[in-house]
């Protein structure tokens, strides 16, 4: 019997893949551990069963960040892909590999001790689209390699 994912993500270059068979909301953790895994204020992530999961093309690097926790990224391009615990059945996906990152919404937030800004802060930045931004010509040079 073939299953049908839920989620899909992968890497940025495309080598590689994961599905996700089960339902998920997404979590954001502000401790210095995933600050520093993603490089980014926060890491956000989203998790199942290991048994809702699958890796469906290539396979990943794995470091451990510590005696608990290991992180898998992709060796050719450096994407973070997950983060788990060494004694647990789950897996946590990095919510920017997914290839649709807005259908997770987040539920709740870790690591409190390592809040860098208040997410008010963030999403009251004056924004403006890439295409209002950049040139026409300097928009081209940036198509995207990701598969």
């Amino acid at each position: 019997m073939s299953r049908e994912p839920v989620h899909e993500g992968g890497c940025q270059c495309g080598t590689v893949r994961y599905a996700l068979y089960a339902d998920t909301t997404a979590t954001i953790c502000h401790c210095r551990m995933c600050q520093r895994a993603v490089g980014n204020y926060f890491g956000a992530f989203a998790g199942v069963a290991q048994t809702d999961f699958a890796w469906t093309k290539g396979s990943p690097a794995a470091f451990r960040s510590s005696e608990a926790i290991e992180r898998d990224f992709c060796r050719d391009c450096g994407t973070p892909l997950s983060f788990r615990y060494v004694d647990n059945s789950r897996i946590s996906l990095t919510v920017g590999s997914f290839d649709e990152p807005g259908r997770l919404k987040p539920t709740a937030a870790w690591g409190a001790e390592g809040k860098v800004h208040d997410l008010h802060v963030l999403a009251d930045l004056p924004a403006k689209t890439t295409e209002a931004a950049i040139s026409p010509e300097k928009l081209a040079k940036r198509k995207s390699r990701q598969a």
